[in-house]
């Protein structure tokens, strides 16, 4: 499917701009489109190896697990098929746990090792059970504390507000998610999804060291956790100070007294969000004894492979927008989905980001990158197609690479549920960064 329309951009945009004289166009943004990969690349160096030490202090410290247990009754609810001691429950909660924190590097293999442990409980090896369909509904659509991939673009580009989205991004990702699990399990119930009855799996012996739900049993002096107090109470008094009428929430924006209580809120925990996990994050580990600075280190190493790593996709995409766009193709698109995109209430210039998100990360970081060189950091565009990035998922992706990892065939309802997921945050993004500016 992404080779088609990277192949569509290019052939298309080329075309068009031979039709209608732009070739010179088309060449120049070829050149220029490439040269900007690499430059968005390299900016991304910095914030991505912090966050990615900082995740691996979440990690080492156990704040993952703390989170993961904390999420453990909710999921008890909505997967009453799997049984509360089994291993795949843990699995998934450290998987969800992972997600919202931003750790895609660990989420990935818990979420391969979970589906392998539900498949354990499926009587049919080649059939998605219900318990998939709602793991995958909830992958795709998962609540995103803070999106840093999205925020890392912002400040490469110079945004003078790139943390506004954490608040956008958290609200339009709990409308995502509640779409998603009323979408799964009202398909679950239609007839044409409806598994027949059939004899229950072998049972799997259940011990507690498969479980990755494992205590950290390190003890810490009440010295550090009176320092790790004393900085939630700081934390705290902030974010109340915040919340005042009179406060300025978001750099050089008053926060008039006719604002509601839930947009000073969401303004609050954007300005916090970052500040706050900086500080907790390192705290925590500390309290639970590791050595945080090189445990920092450690884990920052891998923001630049990763960095390095996207410039292959940025550039192909990059280029094949670029020539897209110069042909005009950009401008037929938004002529013919004008009067449905009108109605709705949805930007023109966010459609070909909308229409990639699902089918590819690669390739929505290359259109939200484009859109932010286009229309400026600090434009409601930006601020939108960041929220739209942070709030939605490669559907089809981690529909491939999940159900492919254990030979599903018959997905049942999960794609559906998906992309209800994806949609719902898709316009959720558009109004709440409308209703915040």
């Amino acid at each position: 499917m992404l080779n088609i329309i990277w192949l569509g951009m290019v052939v298309v945009g080329i075309a068009l701009g031979a039709v209608t004289g732009r070739l010179a166009g088309v060449g120049e943004a070829i050149v220029k489109n490439a040269e900007t990969a690499v430059t968005l690349s390299i900016g991304l160096i910095g914030l991505m190896s912090l966050w990615l030490g900082l995740m691996r202090l979440a990690e080492r410290s156990g704040l993952v697990l703390l989170l993961a247990r904390a999420l453990k009754p909710l999921l008890c609810r909505l997967f009453p098929d799997v049984p509360t001691e089994h291993p795949a429950m843990g699995a998934m909660v450290m998987n969800i746990a992972a997600n919202m924190l931003g750790l895609s590097n660990a989420a990935t293999p818990m979420g391969l090792r979970a589906m392998q442990e539900l498949q354990k409980l499926n009587p049919r090896p080649d059939t998605a059970t219900n318990a998939m369909c709602t793991f995958l509904a909830i992958n795709t659509s998962s609540v995103q504390l803070v999106p840093m991939t999205a925020i890392a673009l912002m400040v490469a580009a110079g945004a003078s507000r790139p943390y506004s989205i954490i608040g956008t991004a958290l609200l339009a990702t709990a409308c995502s998610t509640i779409a998603g699990l009323i979408a799964v399990k009202w398909f679950e119930r239609w007839p044409v999804f409806r598994l027949p009855i059939a004899e229950e799996a072998p049972s799997q012996p259940e011990t507690n060291s498969s479980n990755p739900l494992v205590e950290n049993e390190k003890h810490a002096s009440g010295l550090r956790w009176t320092v790790l107090a004393l900085f939630l109470l700081v934390m705290i008094y902030a974010g109340l100070r915040m919340l005042s009428p009179e406060a300025e929430v978001i750099v050089g924006q008053s926060a008039a007294p006719d604002r509601s209580i839930l947009w000073r809120l969401v303004s609050a925990v954007s300005l916090l969000a970052v500040p706050f996990l900086v500080g907790f994050i390192p705290l925590y580990a500390w309290v639970r004894g590791l050595q945080v600075y090189e445990e920092l280190v450690e884990g920052a190493k891998e923001g630049f492979q990763v960095a390095v790593r996207i410039i292959p996709y940025l550039v192909g995409m990059l280029v094949a927008i670029g020539i897209f766009r110069a042909g005009g193709g950009l401008d037929l698109l938004a002529r013919a989905t004008a009067p449905i995109l009108a109605f709705i209430h949805f930007p023109t210039e966010l459609l070909p980001m909308a229409l990639m998100r699902p089918l590819s990360g690669s390739g929505s970081l290359a259109i939200l990158s484009d859109v932010i060189k286009t229309h400026g950091p600090d434009s409601i565009l930006a601020q939108t197609a960041a929220t739209l990035y942070g709030s939605t998922e490669t559907t089809f992706y981690v529909l491939a690479v999940y159900f492919g990892s254990i030979s599903i065939r018959r997905t049942r309802h999960a794609l559906m549920a998906g992309l209800i997921a994806d949609g719902v945050g898709i316009l959720a993004a558009v109004y709440i960064c409308r209703w915040m500016q």
